[in-house]
C-alpha cells in the first residue's frame, strides 16, 4: 500500500434528507457513488489520507458572508449547515497543521448563492466557500485568499459576495454565459471598483477539452496566482465539465480533472456541481483525491474514455486563446482601470436583477460603493424582491479604512426601517451583524 506524499483530509456529507426532488439531478446518490469507489479503492486505507466528521455551521459563520432575507433561519436546513460545516471542517484540519491540503465532498452546494439571499438559486441557499473563508479570516485572521472555480456554470455568486475586496481573488472557467445557466461570468466582470482585477471570468467555448482546460490553467490562472501570492487557494471542485454531463456542454475527462488539480495544488477543494453521478463522479473524485495526496491517478480512467473522441476542434482552440489574450490584457492594465472609469466619482453605484429560478423569486438590487484608495470600500444594497419583502444593507470591508467605518456606521445609524422591512449592519473587519 503506497503512503501518500501530502497529507490528505477527506469530508462526506450526502444529506440523506435533502433533495429538491427525488429524480432531481441535485440528489444524493451524487456522494454515494464516489463513496463506494473510494472504499472500493481503498483510499482510506492509504496512510496519509484520513477521513473527518463535518462539524456544524453556526448562524454566526452564515451572518459573516451573507445577507438572509428575513434571517438565517428562513433560508437553510440542518443539512446546509452540515454542508458548510464540512467545509469548515477541511478548511479547520489544514489550517491547524494536521493536513497538508483536504476535500469537501458535501452537499448542498453553494457557489450561486450571492451576498444578499432571498431564497435558492442554481441549487444553492447559502455560499459554503464564502462561509469557509470568512470563518477562516475570524478565526486565522487576516488571509489573502484566491478561489479558483472550475464548476461549468459561473461562479456568480462567490463573484457577487467579493466583488469589491481585492484580497479575494475569485477566478471563475465556465462554459460560455450565452449557452448556461446562469448566462453571465463574462471577463468584462472584473470586481469592483476599488478591486478591480480581483474578478477574473475565462468563459470558455462548448465542447473545451483537457487541452483547453489546461492551455488556461497554464498560460491564465498559474501566472495570475503567481503575481497575486495567495495564503490560500481554494478549488471550488464542480465537475460537470465532464464530457457525460447530463446538463453541459463539455470535454473534459477525469484525468483531465486530476491533472489540474496537481498543477493548482489546492489547499483546499469543495465539491460544487457535477451530475454525471455513475459515469463521471466517482472517477473525477477519486482522481482528485490521489492527485491532492500526490499519489498516481494515471489509470483512473472512465470505461469509456476516448482521448481521440474527445479532442477539440482547431476552432475551439482558436476561441479560447483569443480570450486568453484579452483576459490578459485586462489583467495587465488593472491599475490604470479605476482612474479611467472612476475618476472624480465619490460613489459608484450597479444595478442587478436576480432570478432565484429555484424558488421563482425576482430580485431587483441597487449597490453603492465608496471609492476609496485605503480598503474595500464601504457597500451599501437596497434589495426589494417581488415577495414584496425591501431591504437596506450596510457591509464593512474585511481591513476597513477609519473613512469607510465612519460612513457606514452613519448610514445605519440614520435608516430607520420606514420603506425597509428590516436594516442590516455586516462588519467584516469586527464580526458583528446587526439588525434592526
Amino acid at each position: 500500500m503506497p503512503t501518500a506524499k501530502r497529507r490528505t483530509g477527506l469530508v462526506f456529507f450526502p444529506a440523506f434528507d435533502w433533495a429538491i426532488s427525488p429524480n432531481h439531478p441535485e440528489r444524493e446518490e451524487r456522494l454515494l457513488y464516489t463513496q463506494d469507489q473510494v472504499f472500493e479503492e481503498g483510499l482510506l486505507d492509504i496512510d496519509g489520507i484520513c477521513e473527518y466528521k463535518p462539524g456544524l455551521a453556526t448562524v454566526e459563520d452564515i451572518r459573516r458572508a451573507h445577507i438572509c432575507v428575513p434571517d438565517v433561519q428562513n433560508v437553510v436546513t440542518e443539512s446546509h449547515l452540515i454542508s458548510a460545516g464540512g467545509a469548515i471542517t477541511a478548511a479547520d484540519k489544514v489550517l491547524s497543521g494536521l493536513v497538508d491540503n483536504a476535500f469537501a465532498l458535501v452537499r448542498p452546494p453553494g457557489h450561486h448563492a450571492m451576498l444578499v439571499v432571498h431564497g435558492a438559486r442554481g441549487f444553492c441557499n447559502i455560499n459554503i466557500e464564502a462561509i469557509m473563508i470568512e470563518h477562516i479570516r475570524s478565526h486565522y485572521g487576516p488571509k489573502r485568499i484566491a478561489v479558483v472555480d472550475t464548476d461549468c456554470h459561473h461562479g456568480d455568486g462567490t463573484q457577487d459576495i467579493y466583488w469589491n475586496d481585492p484580497d479575494t481573488l475569485c477566478i471563475s472557467l465556465h462554459q460560455d454565459g450565452r449557452t448556461l445557466y446562469p448566462g453571465t461570468g463574462f471577463r468584462d466582470e472584473f470586481g469592483g471598483p476599488n478591486a478591480l482585477g480581483s474578478t477574473i471570468n475565462i468563459p470558455l467555448p462548448p465542447q473545451t477539452s483537457d487541452e483547453g482546460l489546461h492551455m488556461v490553467l497554464d498560460r491564465v490562472i498559474l501566472p495570475i496566482l503567481d503575481e497575486f501570492q495567495p495564503d490560500l487557494i481554494i478549488n471550488s471542485a464542480g465537475q460537470d465539465n465532464h464530457y457525460t454531463d447530463p446538463l453541459t456542454d463539455m470535454r473534459i475527462s477525469a484525468q483531465g480533472y486530476a491533472r489540474l488539480n496537481e498543477r493548482l495544488a489546492p489547499h483546499i477543494a469543495v465539491l460544487e456541481g457535477g451530475y454525471s453521478i455513475e459515469k463521471a463522479l466517482p472517477y473525477v473524485n477519486v482522481g482528485i483525491i490521489l492527485a491532492m495526496a500526490g499519489l498516481d491517478y494515471s489509470r483512473v480512467l472512465e470505461p469509456d474514455y476516448n482521448p481521440a473522441a474527445l479532442r477539440q476542434s482547431a476552432a475551439t482552440t482558436q476561441a479560447i486563446e483569443a480570450e486568453i489574450t484579452e483576459v490578459l490584457a485586462l489583467w495587465k492594465d488593472r491599475h490604470d482601470l479605476k482612474k479611467k472609469l472612476f475618476e472624480n466619482a465619490g460613489y459608484a453605484r450597479r444595478k442587478k436583477f436576480i432570478y432565484y429560478d429555484t424558488d421563482g423569486i425576482s430580485e431587483h438590487q441597487e449597490e453603492t460603493v465608496r471609492l476609496c484608495d485605503d480598503c474595500g470600500g464601504l457597500v451599501m444594497i437596497e434589495s426589494a424582491a417581488d415577495t414584496g419583502t425591501r431591504i437596506f444593507a450596510v457591509i464593512l470591508p474585511g481591513r476597513c479604512c477609519p473613512e469607510c467605518r465612519k460612513n457606514g456606521e452613519m448610514f445605519f445609524a440614520k435608516t430607520n426601517r420606514g420603506k425597509h422591512d428590516r436594516v442590516y449592519l455586516q462588519d467584516r473587519e469586527r464580526n458583528i451583524f446587526l439588525v434592526k
